[in-house]
């Protein structure tokens, strides 16, 4: 999995992986989600395991961008340390990821998301109250 999401670096068709699954797996946490294309991470391994990879998201960002800023010979691209680690490009901080993937169903109740994409989803249903406008804000923001 991380070779195929670091094939665009080494490639050097792209300095990041933010344009491969791992940006779909990224966009889809932050809306609490996990991408229905892609097999779901299942946390770490314990006796009853869900179906799904037996590691967490936190955990595979790490090992991408750690193992793409490793220097390969023969191979053309690496991720550059200069770069911000990958949550604080996609401007989301350590403590708010570490609560949008662990205490998830705590925090929200209902639609999460943007605060412009949790208007669009009021109005579609006809609802005038929003719920999770403040945590959203807050975690997302």
């Amino acid at each position: 999995m991380a070779y195929v999401d670091l094939n665009p670096i080494r490639a050097k068709m792209a300095q990041t992986p933010d344009h491969t699954s791992v940006q779909k797996r990224i966009e889809s946490a932050t809306e609490g989600k996990q991408p229905k294309q892609l097999l779901r991470f299942a946390g770490m391994p314990r006796q009853i395991m869900p179906k799904g990879l037996p590691f967490e998201l936190k955990s595979y960002l790490e090992l991408i961008e750690l193992t793409g800023c490793c220097i390969r010979e023969g191979k053309r691209g690496y991720i550059e340390s200069t770069h911000l680690p990958l949550l604080e490009r996609v401007n989301i901080s350590p403590e708010n990821w570490l609560k949008l993937t662990t205490q998830f169903t705590r925090v929200f109740h209902g639609a999460v998301g943007r605060t412009t994409s949790q208007e669009s989803y009021s109005e579609h249903l006809s609802r005038k109250r929003r719920s999770n406008v403040s945590n959203s804000e807050k975690l997302l923001a």
